[in-house]
């Protein structure tokens, strides 16, 4: 059997085959966000720590669990690179950027596939998940990074100190997303995709026939490297639509940093799922309920 527990944001921990993989790292929150209350130091057993992108939402943690658990973690070169100033051994680390397939032990293995972030310069506080966004195409690089200063200066005067206070304590010096990924899982009850952040290549997703997927619903979606001109409620679907899954498992879309994330409404993309892909099945999870994901029967 194959369990999942969420414990907020893009973080996972997966069990399967006696193996315990933390998907993501971000435990600690600010005091005035949603979560579990547990922190990365509370985490005394982990086998892996997969990694989707570099980003502090997602990777802090990651140093204190690894040295904790002597865990093996999987990432890309930037991940890495900021691992390794925090203090992980980097024969503790494997650097990945799409192709590697990992052997995990115990008859599970996880293959890499490069992906996309998604367009976080094109918005200050993320919108609702049925609110359609359209334009900001054919943005160029410097453009972006434009757009993006003007989220860091709302960080620092649109959160509540507390938040502020967070985002300097978890800082950890990165540049930028470091490459996004996803990951593909092969156990022994089935496949999981695990994807952490709402961008990806249509070609890539394609190609990848899971049983349950993880997708992150936040923020404007990412397709070929350009913003959906939809909602994220459609992006979401069109994703599924792609993959085929028989279960889909949202993550990113708690409020994990009030003032720039929103506790998210996920009716907008139960309907839309329901009306592009009928015959999957929305998995709502709780923070730490174990739910079992595979083998689906």
């Amino acid at each position: 059997m194959t369990t999942l527990d969420w414990y907020g944001c893009a973080t996972f921990r997966l069990k399967t085959a006696g193996l315990q993989i933390f998907l993501d790292a971000y435990i600690d929150r600010a005091a005035n966000a949603q979560g579990t209350g547990l922190r990365a130091d509370d985490i005394k057993e982990c086998d892996w720590i997969v990694v989707g992108h570099s980003h502090f939402d997602h990777l802090y943690g990651a140093e204190r669990i690894a040295a904790n658990t002597g865990a093996k973690l999987i990432g890309s070169y930037e991940t890495i690179r900021v691992m390794e100033q925090a203090g992980v051994p980097v024969e503790q680390m494997i650097c990945v950027a799409g192709g590697e397939t990992i052997d995990l032990g115990e008859g599970v293995r996880v293959s890499v596939y490069p992906s996309q972030h998604s367009c976080v310069w094109s918005h200050t506080q993320m919108a609702p998940p049925g609110e359609v966004c359209i334009g900001d195409l054919g943005v160029t690089w410097q453009e972006q990074r434009a757009k993006f200063q003007e989220l860091v200066s709302y960080f620092a005067t649109g959160l509540e100190p507390v938040a502020i206070e967070h985002l300097l304590a978890s800082s950890q010096g990165d540049r930028g997303d470091g490459g996004a990924l996803v990951y593909l899982f092969d156990t022994p009850d089935g496949r999981l995709l695990y994807q952490d952040t709402s961008g990806h290549w249509s070609g890539i997703l394609n190609t990848l026939r899971p049983d349950v997927a993880i997708l992150a619903a936040a923020g404007r979606g990412n397709v070929d490297g350009e913003p959906i001109q939809g909602s994220l409620a459609q992006f979401v679907a069109r994703q599924a639509d792609l993959l085929r899954p028989r279960r889909v498992i949202l993550c990113h879309h708690d409020d994990w940093l009030p003032g720039f994330s929103i506790d998210t409404d996920v009716t907008p993309i139960q309907e839309e799922l329901a009306r592009i892909v009928p015959g999957t099945e929305l998995l709502t999870l709780a923070y730490l309920d174990g739910t079992k994901i595979l083998p689906i029967r």
